[in-house]
Parts: C-alpha cells; sequence; structure tokens
C-alpha cells in the first residue's frame, strides 16, 4: 500500500484549487527548471538544480535521463540514492489531485536502483536498493530492494533477495 496523505476538498476538483496547496511562483519557477533539467545534457548540473533549487535529495552519481520529468509541485518530497539512473521519460510524482481529494507522499529511490524509461512512479512509494524497474512500468506499490518488476499491472519478475547484510550477518 503506497503511504499517503489525504486532503479532501470542497467545490472544483482539486486540481482547480493547486495554488492554495502550493504558490504559484513555486509552480512557475519549478516548471522552469525542470524543463531546463529535462533537456540538460550535463548530470552533475542536473542533480545540481535538483539538490539546490528544487529541494531533492539526490545521491552521488545519480543519473537522470533524457527527459525525465520529476514532480513539478512538491519535487523536495522526493529521494534518490547513490549511483541510480532513472530512465528516459520516466515521471516521478509525489502528489496526485483527484475529484474530491488531492494526495501528497514521499517517493524514495534507493541506490544503485534501474528505473527503465517511460516508466511512471506514484506518490507514496518506496523502491529499494539494486531493485530494478522495467520500462513502462507503472509502479503504485513498494518494491523491495533486489526485486525485478515490470509491467502494469506491476508484477514482480524476479523477487528480491537478502543479504548477509540484510541479514545482519
Amino acid at each position: 500500500m503506497r503511504k499517503t496523505e489525504r486532503y479532501p476538498v470542497e467545490g472544483p476538483n482539486s486540481l482547480w484549487q493547486i495554488y492554495r496547496t502550493v504558490s504559484r511562483w513555486k509552480g512557475i519557477r519549478n516548471f522552469i527548471f525542470i524543463q531546463f533539467c529535462r533537456y540538460c545534457p550535463s548530470l552533475p548540473l542536473k542533480n545540481w538544480i535538483y539538490r539546490n533549487i528544487l529541494g531533492m535529495r539526490v545521491g552521488k552519481h545519480a543519473a537522470f535521463g533524457l527527459m525525465a520529468m520529476v514532480d513539478v509541485f512538491f519535487p523536495e518530497r522526493i529521494r534518490i540514492g547513490d549511483n541510480t539512473v532513472i530512465g528516459y521519460n520516466a515521471t516521478i510524482l509525489a502528489h496526485e489531485y483527484l475529484v474530491n481529494e488531492y494526495r501528497l507522499g514521499d517517493v524514495v529511490i534507493g541506490s544503485n536502483v534501474l528505473i527503465g524509461a517511460n516508466t511512471t512512479i506514484l506518490p507514496g512509494v518506496t523502491i529499494g536498493d539494486n531493485a530494478v524497474v522495467g520500462a513502462g512500468a507503472v509502479v503504485h506499490k513498494d518494491v523491495p530492494a533486489g526485486a525485478f518488476v515490470a509491467g502494469n499491472p506491476l508484477r514482480t519478475i524476479r523477487p528480491g533477495q537478502e543479504t548477509d547484510r540484510d541479514a545482519g550477518a
């Protein structure tokens, strides 16, 4: 189950009320920087912007592929581990605006993770270290460390394997 905070709204759908939940200036600023990063060929520059302007926690040598899209309104709720690859045109969401409510949830992606191209990661999901998410997957639930998952709906191709370190040995 995803870990999200739920906020009910009254009146028009929650997307019409977005600027009650986030500053329009934050949205505009983040949109500009995220669009720049989507096409920027420099991985160190992208990571610097993600860390220092957007407030994301991005590990050493994390790599965001061309056109990867991070949450525009709540990027500070995204954490990426060391040496992780976010594939071409992948989307990482920390919010979802629905008809009668909106939801927020932290996204935690571990170290040495591969996120395939065109993957969508929903709010409130944790992806463990050394996991692989196949291209085009919709990640709507937690992925254990070392697992290989793919598809929509998300299926486990290979379960995570406990290591000596995980077992406390």
